[in-house]
C-alpha cells in the first residue's frame, strides 16, 4: 500500500471527534453502581470501543449478573443507560471538538478526501449535528445495522462502502485497542490515537496529512 492510494478517511467518534467517552463513563457508571456492580479503572477500560448492549453484558459479568437479567429486562437497561447519556450530550457545542480536529478535517476536505463515520454510538448523528459537523462527512455507519461490534471489522468495512471505496484505499482513526483491531481487520491504514497503529499519535493535536505522511513513509 502507498500513501497515494488512500483516498478516503473512516473516524470513530469518542475519542477521536470529541470526547463523549467521558458521558458514556458518566452514564454506565451510574448504572453500574445502582445494580450493585462496583465500577474499576479496568472496567472501564475494558468498555473503550464496545457497543452498548456488549458494554451492558461487560458490566452485567463483572457484578455476577449475567444470569438475572432476561432480555427484554437487559434492554430496558441499556436504554436507561442511553437516556441519561442523551441528556449530557446537550451540553455539547463546536467548542467540545478535540483539539487539531477541526483543522484535520478541513485540511482533509481541502485534499478531496471522502470521510464517513465508524462509531458504535447510536447518537453519532446527533453527536456530529452539535458540534457542527455533520456536513464534512459522506455518511455514518448505522450500528444498527451492524452484525457484530468492534473488533470485528464489519463497521470499517461499511465505512469503506459509504465512501465507494476499498477498504486498501481507506484509513481509520480509533482511539482503542478494540477499534485497531477492527481497522486492520478490514485491511486497512489504522491511525491510533494513544494506543499503537500502524501509524501512532499521541494526541489528536498531533495529527496532520504531513505527519501521517511522514510516518508512513518510515
Amino acid at each position: 500500500m502507498e500513501f497515494t492510494d488512500i483516498k478516503g478517511v473512516a473516524f470513530d467518534l469518542d475519542g477521536v471527534l470529541a470526547d463523549t467517552a467521558k458521558f458514556h463513563t458518566q452514564a454506565w457508571r451510574q448504572l453500574a453502581e445502582r445494580l450493585g456492580v462496583k465500577w474499576t479503572p479496568q472496567l472501564q477500560e475494558d468498555l473503550k470501543g464496545i457497543d452498548r448492549m456488549g458494554s451492558l453484558t461487560l458490566i452485567l459479568k463483572s457484578g455476577g449478573l449475567e444470569n438475572q437479567y432476561t432480555s427484554d429486562e437487559q434492554r430496558d437497561l441499556a436504554e436507561q443507560k442511553n437516556a441519561a447519556y442523551k441528556k449530557l450530550i446537550e451540553t455539547l457545542t463546536p467548542v467540545d471538538i478535540l483539539p487539531g480536529m477541526q483543522a484535520f478535517l478541513d485540511e482533509l476536505k481541502e485534499h478531496d478526501y471522502k470521510l464517513s463515520v465508524a462509531s458504535a454510538s447510536k447518537n453519532a448523528p446527533a453527536i456530529l449535528e452539535r458540534l457542527g459537523l455533520s456536513d464534512y462527512f459522506e455518511g455514518i455507519v448505522d450500528p444498527a445495522t451492524l452484525t457484530a461490534g468492534k473488533p470485528d471489522p464489519e463497521i470499517f468495512e461499511r465505512a469503506a462502502e459509504i465512501l465507494h471505496l476499498d477498504p486498501t484505499q481507506v484509513m481509520g482513526l480509533e482511539d482503542s485497542k478494540a477499534g485497531i483491531e477492527s481497522i486492520r481487520g478490514a485491511h486497512e491504514l489504522a491511525i491510533g490515537i494513544g494506543v499503537p497503529g500502524d501509524v501512532t499519535f499521541d494526541a489528536t493535536s498531533d495529527i496532520s496529512l504531513n505527519q501521517i505522511k511522514n510516518h508512513f513513509d518510515k
